[in-house]
């Protein structure tokens, strides 16, 4: 070996210590990457939650299967997606197992009552508005907020909701309170007076098993054009019930005048749609009074 080469070549000692100053800083780092990691999971754990959400939104609008469907937090460590129009009625062989990482938990869950969202069909609301809170199982004081709206936003950004007064409200959805239970009634029936047509809906389908919810949306070709519907309850027991009426606007195309009634011994009128593109509405005989949503 040269003098030259000697003196380029490194000594057993000098290599000793580079592999002792690497191994020091890679212990020193390891804390820094765990952190890291975690911070990671947290916001991955955060989306693929606003995902499952989204999902269960996008195939109620779309009403796949006919159906609405919703998210369940049944524990701290998973959630599920389901199909029906609340988890207790759910279809469970439809039910999707989502868990979380072990690092993360869900500790704070607001929805109301139960622990679950479930979108409307047609426009992807929902009456679950309220938050769900994720947090570092080791480091708690790290933690992400998802928030949701009644409109069916679903954000890590609590977007304020707008006020009642500014807000633009929709002709078209409207809240029915009739003073009198649907349980025993058969059909909802709408009559189209320009053409004389009746459309009926029988009502059975569209309870649940006890009773105590309804939901059903339909579109009828009236004049060779679609008419669609939703009518659904935000309440119902045996002594009363409270309808949400929602019309398609059809594009500002609607000229058709439509009378709802509700068959209950004889037919009960409770909603009147004029003849004019803004879905003007009038309430029915039957009905106590009616609220804008």
């Amino acid at each position: 070996m040269t003098r030259e080469q000697k003196t380029k070549a490194f000594t057993l000692v000098e290599l000793l210590v580079i592999i002792g100053i690497f191994a020091i800083l890679m212990l020193l780092s390891a804390p820094v990457f765990r952190y890291f990691q975690s911070e990671s999971d947290l916001i991955n754990a955060s989306e693929q939650v606003i995902s499952v959400l989204r999902l269960a939104q996008s195939q109620t609008i779309t009403s796949e299967g006919g159906s609405q469907y919703g998210v369940y937090f049944p524990s701290p460590n998973q959630y599920l997606l389901f199909k029906g129009s609340g988890y207790s009625s759910r279809d469970p062989a439809s039910d999707k197992v989502y868990f979380l990482p072990e690092t993360i938990t869900i500790y704070a869950v607001n929805l109301g009552v139960e622990n679950e969202v479930v979108f409307d069909k047609i426009d992807g609301e929902t009456a679950a508005e309220g938050s769900i809170s994720l947090r570092l199982a080791n480091r708690p004081e790290e933690t992400k907020t998802i928030y949701i709206k009644n409109s069916g936003q679903v954000n890590l950004v609590d977007v304020p909701s707008p006020s009642d007064t500014n807000r633009i409200k929709d002709s078209r959805h409207y809240h029915f309170n009739l003073g009198w239970s649907i349980q025993n009634a058969t059909n909802l029936k709408f009559y189209f007076p320009s053409t004389l047509q009746t459309e009926t809906v029988s009502l059975e389908n569209y309870f649940n098993v006890d009773k105590t919810v309804f939901n059903w949306n339909g579109t009828f070709l009236v004049a060779g054009a679609n008419q669609t519907f939703r009518i659904h309850t935000h309440s119902l027991d045996a002594f009363n019930t409270l309808l949400c009426i929602h019309r398609d606007r059809n594009n500002g195309n609607n000229n058709q005048e439509v009378i709802i009634y509700i068959q209950d011994i004889t037919d009960k009128d409770i909603a009147h749609y004029l003849a004019d593109s803004q879905d003007t509405l009038e309430k029915g005989t039957f009905v106590n009074n009616i609220e804008r949503q």
